[in-house]
């Protein structure tokens, strides 16, 4: 049962080719995770799964919708948190919640995600005053808010704190535990082994690699005749890039 189908992603920006024949499936109640370094064309994909930006080619299915022709739809079963959650200073976490609910026909209860996401006792703190771990916890929680089938989550835990990082990584991992597919963006390769079922790893607006964390590095293992092969290996091995220079 597939979630998500990608078939020949082209998008151009300009003279740009920022996606090139990509295609990737996401499985039903799986974390599946796009890899890859800044600048790889990962924001350009779940864009334009999500309907933000329109393909130059390809075919794309969101549980079967597509989502620039039955883009309201798709919208109904779709969550999205993109990089940055901006919101206007002086709104309240409670307000935000209750304005979004406002935009589906069966929300979440308001109360019980505040208490989910772990910001019931800052539901009257301004925006301004969040730190950046309860603002991604904000944004989690409003992409949360219609009962999506399916959420994408984009570079989740950027310039977060070692422990705010991992508050979040469990929230991650408790939203897929109460059944929503979880589509998750990241250049980190820990948060990629700690949370994803399946990678798919991208290099220049192509996918050069899908398979599980440990079968990637099995695959580089064997390759590369050495052991303690780590996930950043694999990368270089399939790309002749270092990961960290890419970013």
């Amino acid at each position: 049962m597939l979630a998500v189908e990608v078939e020949g992603l082209r998008k151009r920006y300009g003279d740009t080719l920022a996606i090139n024949h990509l295609s990737l499936t996401v499985r039903k109640g799986e974390i599946f995770g796009i890899l890859g370094p800044n600048g790889a064309g990962k924001t350009t994909v779940v864009e334009c799964i999500a309907g933000l930006r329109k393909q130059d080619a390809g075919r794309i299915r969101v549980a079967d919708l597509d989502p620039q022709s039955q883009r309201s739809k798709v919208r109904e079963i779709l969550g999205v948190q993109l990089q940055e959650c901006k919101l206007p200073e002086k709104l309240r976490v409670e307000e935000a919640i209750r304005i979004f609910s406002s935009f589906y026909r069966d929300p979440a209860d308001p109360e019980k995600l505040l208490v989910d996401v772990g910001l019931a006792d800052k539901r009257r703190a301004y925006f301004e005053n969040l730190s950046g771990g309860q603002r991604q916890r904000l944004s989690i929680a409003l992409a949360l808010v219609g009962q999506p089938q399916i959420v994408i989550f984009d570079e989740l835990t950027t310039g977060l704190d070692p422990q705010a990082r991992r508050h979040v990584w469990e929230l991650v991992e408790s939203v897929r535990a109460s059944g929503t597919t979880v589509l998750l963006v990241t250049h980190s390769m820990e948060e990629a082994e700690r949370l994803c079922d399946r990678l798919a790893l991208i290099d220049s607006g192509r996918t050069v690699a899908c398979d599980t964390p440990a079968e990637l590095r099995a695959t580089a293992m064997q390759a590369l005749g050495r052991d303690n092969v780590t996930l950043e290996d694999a990368y270089l091995r399939l790309t002749g890039k270092n990961f960290e220079v890419a970013e």
